[in-house]
């Protein structure tokens, strides 16, 4: 929502005017008008450039644009969740809730795009499907579902971490006669849910917000869960207009210390105490603060929460037994209560009442870990012991993440080589940027970058902006090719691997290491040693001429 100081309107727009037929030369195709594509969009004008988006869906806003399902919400604060390019932009927007629901988050992308003059520059309902290189050209061209094609000098991939959907396989699913929907797929007209029986398949985030919000409504929810997630309460609220008028005047200041801090959030006093280091009584003042503040504040409570495996089992264990606090059922507390692998290590879950959802009467937790799903009928759910009448089944089963998204995108580099068998071990990139032997292929927070490890439109900015930099870099000494080289691929690779093995992430049977896909190589896909570092990181090579890049003329 927008005061009335801020109507759309474009800035001052310094590049030239883009070919509107098929064949013609861009400076970069952008695949993607998620929040990363929309800022690439703007940061490349800003250059002068070309530019064009090609987007999958039919509207702005990436991934709020496809999970619209019932309470689907941001888990960062709505304040830092958002662009930091521009001041009056940050000024002028006014957020209605302290964690935007989607349909903010998609009022926010639409405003973006009219504010900053960029929608003319995106086509919609534009599936990529192949992205080729021709050497002897120096270009790529893009190919979408429905024919179209765009030959360009640059191909920026902004397709976000979690944009290929995971579907299991269930025998008899087309036999089905009622409904079945994805929450990533969500319709756009509103779903009728009332009265009906409904199974939820996943309780990962997405399975967390979906089941608190549709339990009241439904007439019976069955929630088949295989694997059991922390989650912290978030504590929403709607947005509180004097704090909002004092974060906006100190937002300068505010965003750069959140920049300093790991995870690019809002920075509190440094933690400088060990989990072991304070007494049991102690520990549990300060896990009960953190609960009871809302949010991740837990898993930041102390330093090595995500180093070492005693500690961690402290926060473990204060969040399992805030599950038996809260659910009246001890059996249904225990099936709930996450084991085998530390908190924090799957992407940590945030809600407003999810485990009091299994008070209600009407909510049945089913374990399919010891009950396993065996397969539909043309009205029910059947697993090993037991059969379960629906009429909409909900998969809430997450993505090919990381790594889906590139390599389902059909790119093939010189020679034809593809990139799915250059990466059957794991994703090799540099800097989670690009990836030698394709050259002037760039991903915005591509596999081994700090992806969903840090606020994202932090992640985003400074990915972009080191891009650009680095174009407008090589188009001042006359380069118009630009290659990771395999040397700074391989190095990157390890110090990723190596900064993972400092922690417990590799030991969570996550989608950080692909565990949710049969067969995808078990590999940390992120880069782990947070927000300052990486930018650090980033601008060491930018000052030393961008030393990992190999540049030639076109």
């Amino acid at each position: 929502m927008t005061s009335p100081s801020a109507e759309s309107r474009p800035v001052d727009d310094p590049a030239r005017e883009d070919p509107d037929q098929d064949g013609a030369l861009l400076d970069a195709v952008v695949v993607g008008a998620g929040f990363a594509g929309i800022y690439a969009l703007h940061r490349l004008r800003r250059l002068g450039m070309r530019v064009e988006v090609l987007e999958a869906g039919d509207g702005v806003g990436g991934t709020w644009h496809w999970n619209r399902y019932p309470g689907a919400r941001v888990d960062v604060e709505s304040l830092l969740y958002s662009y930091s390019f521009s001041p009056e932009l940050q000024q002028e927007w006014r957020w209605l809730h302290r964690y935007a629901p989607q349909a903010e988050l998609q009022q926010y992308a639409d405003h973006v795009v009219d504010r900053f003059g960029l929608r003319e520059h995106i086509t919609l309902n534009a599936r990529v499907v192949a992205a080729n290189y021709d050497a002897g050209e120096n270009t790529w061209t893009v190919t979408t579902e429905g024919g179209l094609t765009r030959r360009a000098r640059y191909l920026v991939a902004a397709l976000g971490s979690l944009s290929i959907v995971n579907t299991p396989s269930i025998p008899g699913l087309d036999d089905f006669d009622g409904l079945t929907l994805h929450t990533s797929q969500w319709p756009e007209e509103p779903v009728a849910l009332r009265g009906k029986r409904v199974g939820v398949i996943g309780t990962g985030s997405t399975g967390i917000q979906l089941i608190t919000a549709i339990a009241p409504e439904v007439e019976h929810l069955h929630v088949f869960q295989r694997t059991p997630n922390f989650s912290l309460p978030i504590t929403n609220a709607p947005m509180d207009p004097e704090y909002e008028r004092g974060f906006k005047q100190d937002y300068g200041d505010r965003v750069e210390a959140a920049r300093q801090s790991s995870g690019g959030l809002s920075a509190g006093a440094p933690v400088i105490r060990s989990a072991l280091d304070v007494s049991e009584s102690e520990r549990q003042r300060i896990y009960e603060e953190a609960w009871q503040a809302g949010g991740a504040g837990v898993l930041r409570a102390f330093t090595d929460l995500m180093t070492n495996r005693e500690a961690n089992e402290t926060a473990a264990e204060f969040v399992r037994s805030k599950i038996r606090e809260i659910v009246r059922d001890p059996d249904v507390a225990e099936r709930l209560s996450p084991r085998g692998y530390p908190i924090g290590t799957k992407r940590i879950c945030m809600d407003t009442g999810y485990f009091e959802t299994f008070n209600r009467p009407n909510v049945t937790l089913v374990d399919v870990r010891s009950d396993s799903i065996v397969k539909m009928t043309e009205s029910s759910l059947e697993t090993a012991s037991d059969s379960y009448p629906l009429d909409v089944v909900i998969f809430a089963t997450g993505f090919d993440a990381v790594t889906g998204p590139i390599l389902n995108m059909g790119v093939t580099g010189p020679g034809g080589t593809e990139l799915p068998p250059r990466w059957e071990n794991g994703p090799r990139t540099f800097l989670g940027l690009a990836t030698s032997g394709f050259p002037n292929l760039f991903m915005v927070g591509g596999p081994l970058s700090l992806g969903v490890l840090a606020n994202g439109f932090f992640a985003i900015e400074q990915h972009v902006d080191f891009l650009a930099n680095l174009l407008e870099w090589a188009r001042e000494r006359g380069y118009g090719r630009i290659e990771a080289t395999p040397e700074a691929e391989d190095g990157w690779v390890r110090h990723v691997a190596e900064l993972a093995h400092r922690t417990l992430y590799p030991e969570g049977p996550s989608w950080y290491v692909g565990a949710n896909i049969e067969g995808k190589p078990r590999v940390f896909m992120l880069y782990s040693g947070g927000f300052a570092n990486f930018r650090r990181e980033c601008e060491e090579i930018a000052r030393s001429d961008y030393e990992g890049f190999v540049f030639s003329s076109s």
